[in-house]
């Protein structure tokens, strides 16, 4: 037919308790085959359910499950197994121009190793960053407490 795309469907029930992350089964394995890659992106249906499908990319050469992440801003939320909650947009896999690597089965974080960035809470008023530093012998320690996000290029404490 005229889809752009082939729906997904979870092989699993899964209940969102909190507002995190879920991986859900869909049962369905690479490789695409064809030398195609896929973009896993969320039914439009999902997401005016409040069930946020986070998109990600199948590489051509991926042999593992292929899994849905989702998450919910309104908790609790229960995904029936056998819901078309995702669907996989087929495109022309893009010579690389990086080492090849045989990826396998390994997914969710198979390119690197995962980074942790520092985030803070948007508010109306400037990011403030509680901060203990301690040194010397005997160990003298200060709590110090301040504005993270001055406007200035740099901050200073002294």
């Amino acid at each position: 037919s005229g889809s752009a795309g082939m729906d997904l469907a979870t092989t699993e029930s899964v209940t969102l308790e909190k507002s995190e992350v879920k991986v859900v089964a869909t049962g369905v394995w690479g490789l695409l085959g064809g030398n195609k890659s896929a973009l896993l992106i969320g039914r439009s249906s999902t997401t005016l359910q409040g069930l946020f499908v986070l998109p990600g990319v199948i590489d051509a050469d991926y042999q593992g499950e292929i899994k849905i992440m989702v998450w919910t801003p309104m908790p609790p939320c229960f995904v029936p197994a056998g819901s078309h909650i995702a669907q996989l947009v087929i495109f022309n896999n893009q010579p690389s121009l990086a080492a090849v690597k045989t990826r396998g089965s390994s997914g969710f974080g198979s390119t690197g190793v995962p980074q942790v960035f520092w985030a803070q809470r948007v508010s109306n008023s400037r990011p403030t960053l509680s901060c203990r530093l301690e040194w010397g012998n005997p160990l003298q320690t200060i709590e110090l407490s301040g504005i993270i996000d001055t406007g200035a290029d740099v901050t200073v404490i002294s």
